[in-house]
């Protein structure tokens, strides 16, 4: 079974064809918020070209409701005969949420948990390094959801310097020669990087002391699509894995199929 697992996030939408488990094909685009449910049938036919006819399944998980909306028609529209799941408040995802209002919770917040339990098994901290937000999801030992933290993206850090700094700018996301930087270009790359893989460090440190665990007993899984930028300066990090979203999404949809 060729499985279409989609993950609308706030910059990118990640795609992937997944079969056995393993993701055979992936891609990633930017989210807008303006295309039409038609627009995003030309995109998906031009993205998976004849392996489009060969998806005998569907799993969408969304943070933007208005391209969700649009998804919803595609789906409906266009892939009828095609069994569907759309992670929201009601579907059955098989690891509890043990928040004072689950149903607020980003469903991929709640994807990357449930496919860090099946995985990793907890206690487990999961980091999403996405362009708008880097979220921070615990799951405890018993295999629950028990809360997280959320910080803005690298991305959007960048920008808001460039936008609101008189003589900064944005600047390519790469590591400078050095954290003691000799110009502003590297001064900027130098903050971003070190800024959030210190940030990381403190806040998952934090939050194993507050599980009452030992920090060698807990898994820090990385993810998303920034995660290659962090990674070497992050000593916390255990795992990375970079399809965590799309697994947690087929393990939906076997779940509700």
């Amino acid at each position: 079974m060729a499985l279409l697992a989609v993950d609308i996030g706030n910059s990118h939408t990640v795609l992937g064809i997944l079969e056995d488990s393993e993701v055979r094909a992936h891609w990633r685009i930017a989210t807008d918020a303006r295309r039409t449910s038609d627009e995003w049938l030309v995109v998906l036919r031009g993205l998976l070209g004849a392996d489009i006819d060969c998806v005998s399944g569907v799993a969408v998980c969304s943070t933007v409701p208005s391209v969700l909306h649009e998804w919803r028609q595609m789906m409906d529209r266009h892939f009828a005969e095609v069994p569907h799941v759309v992670v929201e408040p009601g579907v059955r995802t098989g690891i509890p949420v043990l928040m004072d209002n689950p149903r607020e919770v980003g469903a991929d917040r709640i994807v990357n948990a449930l496919a860090a339990a099946s995985e990793f098994g907890g206690p487990a901290i999961v980091v999403d390094f996405g362009g708008t937000a880097t979220t921070f999801d615990v799951v405890s030992a018993a295999g629950q959801y028990v809360g997280g933290a959320i910080t803005p993206g690298i991305e959007i850090s960048l920008e808001a310097l460039g936008r609101r700094g008189a003589q900064l700018r944005t600047v390519e996301l790469m590591r400078p020669r050095s954290v003691i930087a000799k110009n502003t270009v590297e001064a900027l790359q130098s903050g971003m990087l070190f800024g959030v893989a210190s940030q990381v460090e403190g806040v998952v440190t934090r939050m194993i002391a507050e599980l009452g665990a030992d920090a060698g007993e807990v898994r820090v899984i990385a993810t998303g699509y920034l995660a290659d930028l962090v990674l070497g300066e992050c000593r916390v990090i255990t795992d990375h894995s970079p399809w965590l979203t799309l697994r947690g999404l087929e393990l939906v949809f076997r779940r509700n199929s």
